[in-house]
């Protein structure tokens, strides 16, 4: 995400807090080099010139120039206004939906053919569902490309939403209509509502989604744009924002190889907070949008907070626990709890998911190292584990030769990635044993503090 942007920044940000001293002619070289980072990151030259304007202000003011470490100083005045340029200035309410109307709350997705309208709908319901604790209606008002009513229904019923059918020959107006009738009726707490997107922006396409939105009156008109548009992202915000009272943002394909520009420009050309940003193709990536986490991300510093959140989503606290009292009491760990482990880290979002969210200084110790082969070897240590008996599985010590070939053989690997995992398996069984005497314990207490709302 925005690696080249970041790359850039945390370079500039280590120089930075090296300076002992602010001196007109360091503070210009390093905005020089900030200005040329973000225009190369293809963000808007307006929103550049305004960044670069109101950091100089503060960064010669003495607020910089009066601190006992000007470097940091001038670091924390680049974060805030990074943040600002993203939507800090708004509000932590802004960046919020809206729920302040009577049931069903309706929101209206628009957008650009291609952008992730549909697979934003899923995600978003999902979203809802899951973290708000929302019942939720989808509907397709996108009767023009063919599938899309498909393909609503289809990643609504993976996320465990409700869907309300339609037909390429109803008018959208009257989905929109019918859909509200219907969520009314059944007692949903939100309707989200699907429109068409086009190639390019066109009258046509305007007057009729202006249409759906006279006719629902939603509480929220998010904009959905791919981050990998660039400069042509912030002249389709432009146009949608003139031609709909939008209320906020959703970035997608934040993971792609973008430049990622539109992340700090859009909310720049629209006025309109990013309330979401798509971080992963899968129906769970759909981040709640936090600029000044996200600042942190950009500029090299990690997102420590993601970090614990993924873990307190992925990590089963539980089966830790029982897990901590079993080795506590000189039970053994086994390929089971192995197993635990390594299921464990993939719901986190693996080690490329993970790593992206720490600092630029540990992203660079990883260096080059594949991450996607990584959790590619994490799949595969899975299914060997997998290919063990319960006997096994529980005493990793019986594994000899002639298992080992045929483990192999049933997860259709070669002999040594057997050895490899189990010697990986070792030295996990090792670092157990020296927790023993209640450090797990410790470990996992500490864990829940830094976890709110655990007990």
């Amino acid at each position: 995400m925005l690696d080249n942007l970041t790359q850039r920044l945390a370079k500039v940000v280590k120089t930075m807090r090296g300076e002992a001293r602010l001196t007109e002619a360091n503070t210009a070289e390093m905005l020089r080099e900030v200005r040329l980072a973000l225009l190369e990151a293809d963000v808007a030259l307006p929103a550049v010139r305004e960044f670069i304007a109101k950091v100089k202000e503060k960064a010669l003011g003495e607020e910089v120039i009066g601190s006992l470490s000007p470097g940091q100083a001038l670091v924390g005045v680049v974060q805030r206004e990074l943040a600002a340029l993203m939507g800090a200035d708004l509000g932590a309410e802004a960046s919020q939906l809206s729920f302040a109307q009577q049931p069903p709350a309706i929101i209206l997705m628009a957008g650009l053919q291609g952008a992730g309208k549909t697979t934003t709908v899923g995600k978003l319901a999902k979203y809802l569902k899951e973290q708000k604790k929302k019942k939720v209606l989808t509907v397709s008002a996108d009767v023009y490309r063919p599938a899309a009513i498909a393909q609503l229904e289809s990643v609504t019923k993976q996320v465990g939403a409700d869907f309300f059918p339609t037909t390429a020959a109803d008018k959208p107006v009257d989905i929109a209509h019918n859909a509200l009738d219907w969520a009314r009726k059944h007692y949903h707490d939100v309707l989200i509502i699907d429109t068409a997107g086009r190639l390019g922006i066109d009258e046509a396409m305007m007057k009729e989604i202006a249409e759906v939105h006279g006719a629902v009156n939603p509480v929220e008109t998010l904009f959905v744009v791919d981050a990998m548009l660039g400069q042509d992202a912030i002249n389709t915000a432009k146009a949608f924002n003139d031609a709909l009272p939008l209320t906020g943002v959703v970035l997608t394909k934040l993971d792609g190889d973008s430049r990622g520009g539109a992340a700090l420009s859009v909310r720049h050309v629209t006025g309109k907070p990013i309330k979401f940003a798509g971080v992963s193709e899968k129906l769970d990536g759909l981040e709640a949008f936090d600029p000044s986490r996200m600042a942190n991300r950009i500029l090299g510093m990690g997102d420590i907070l993601a970090l614990v959140e993924e873990a307190r989503k992925g990590v089963d606290m539980e089966a830790a626990a029982e897990m901590a009292n079993k080795i506590k009491s000189g039970g053994k760990f086994d390929m089971n709890d192995f197993k635990a482990q390594l299921t464990q880290m993939k719901k986190m979002g693996g080690m490329a998911g993970l790593l992206d969210k720490l600092p630029a200084q540990f992203q660079q110790a990883a260096g080059n190292a594949n991450m996607g082969q990584a959790d590619k070897q994490v799949r595969r240590m899975v299914g060997i584990i997998d290919s063990m008996t319960p006997a096994e599985r529980a005493k990793p010590e019986l594994i000899k030769a002639t298992r080992k070939r045929r483990i192999a053989a049933g997860a259709g690997v070669q002999v040594q990635e057997v050895n490899r995992m189990l010697n990986q398996y070792e030295q996990m069984n090792t670092m157990m044993k020296k927790l023993k005497g209640g450090g797990l314990m410790k470990m996992m207490r500490g864990m829940k503090g830094m976890m709110p709302g655990l007990r």
